[in-house]
């Protein structure tokens, strides 16, 4: 049995962390759902860019829609769209057959918007209608200002993946979030089903401290995180006020593992998969992790409903010098710029495509 099959069977899910149209039009995708246990798929700018950079089939439909769209964002979206809702198809088995738990897709908001609440919840409903697939998520960046759209957003009805998320306190910031939007539709007798997952990045974390701690701590510090927030997640579905939730027909907030490929090239490929087994959760994995994992991955050990000894880690990096609630605020606003930075870079791209190809016609 594949070490994918059997964190499968464990009770994880396991995402794809790409989209191209390449991986949809030679069956990749579909293989990695039948072989490689995948039941679901994410996406950003920065997979984007690098998808409609290495490839001419996006070319037709850049051409097709080269002078009457109005800006790059006008181009990329329908676009992205049209690779996601195909995706969505191909996931709408799972989607099926785990009543909505399982088998979905993600879109983001532009990231223009991170700190723009009503302009992001805008957005929001309007991809969401224009998708028209019901396993497709909204990402919308947990920052501050975010929060409130993500509320909102759960109140429409608009699944959400919550993304940028990297300490237990945002994660539960997220959380609440989400509640809020569940307990107001239940308030005004509409179905408080809406699904969404809480997407906490764990490797950054040992990128942003690399050559700052002693030997023992290093690539430590990204799983801890992890293990205190799976600590808060369980606490939460144990709650009064989920349970109650739960009781009026709610759904829980899965909590999902982003930016688990290992950035460290001393360090294990599978570190941060094999390390984060644990039911009820979601891994979305770059291809090579995901390849990589399922050639050699190693499944021990399910994660410590506790935390394990994750405070006691804390606790040393906090001698080391590492302000973690600090670090947490700067990589949640760091990954934001960067998140701009590729959007920025894609619409450049885009806007390029448009240029050489009016020009060739």
């Amino acid at each position: 049995m594949k070490p994918t099959k059997r964190l499968h069977d464990l009770g994880q899910s396991l995402w794809l962390d790409n989209i191209t149209r390449e991986l949809l039009n030679n069956g990749t995708l579909q293989r990695y759902i039948d072989d490689l246990s995948v039941t679901g798929l994410t996406s950003n700018p920065t997979i984007f860019d690098n998808a409609i950079k290495s490839s001419a089939m996006y070319d037709e439909d850049i051409s097709r829609t080269a002078s009457s769209a109005k800006s790059g964002e006008d181009l990329f979206f329908p676009l992205a769209l049209a690779d996601l809702t195909r995706a969505a198809d191909l996931f709408q088995p799972v989607f099926a057959r785990t009543d909505g738990v399982d088998g979905w897709v993600s879109l983001e908001v532009s990231p223009l918007l991170a700190h723009d609440t009503d302009s992001t919840l805008a957005a929001a409903l309007d991809l969401h209608k224009r998708a028209g697939k019901p396993n497709l998520f909204i990402k919308i960046p947990g920052t501050p200002e975010g929060l409130p759209a993500i509320e909102a957003a759960i109140f429409a009805g608009v699944p959400v993946n919550v993304t940028l998320l990297f300490s237990r306190e945002q994660y539960v910031a997220a959380a609440g979030a989400y509640l809020r939007g569940v307990e107001r539709r239940i308030a005004a007798g509409l179905s408080p089903a809406v699904a969404s997952v809480a997407s906490l990045f764990v490797s950054r974390w040992d990128v942003a401290i690399s050559g700052k701690v002693p030997a023992e701590l290093i690539n430590r510090l990204g799983i801890a995180v992890a293990q205190r927030a799976y600590k808060a997640y369980l606490e939460l579905l144990a709650s009064p006020r989920f349970q109650r939730v739960a009781n009026a027909g709610g759904r829980a907030q899965r909590l999902l593992w982003a930016s688990t490929g290992t950035k460290d090239p001393k360090a294990s490929d599978g570190l941060y998969v094999k390390a984060l087994a644990a039911p009820f959760t979601v891994n979305t994995m770059p291809e090579g992790t995901l390849n990589a994992f399922a050639d050699h991955g190693e499944v021990d050990q399910i994660l410590a409903p506790d935390g394990g000894d994750c405070e006691k880690v804390l606790a040393n990096f906090a001698k080391a010098g590492i302000d973690i609630d600090a670090l947490a605020v700067r990589l949640q606003d760091e990954g934001a710029a960067s998140f701009v930075k590729s959007w920025n870079d894609l619409m450049t791209r885009i806007e390029s495509k448009r240029v050489t190809i009016r020009k060739a016609s």
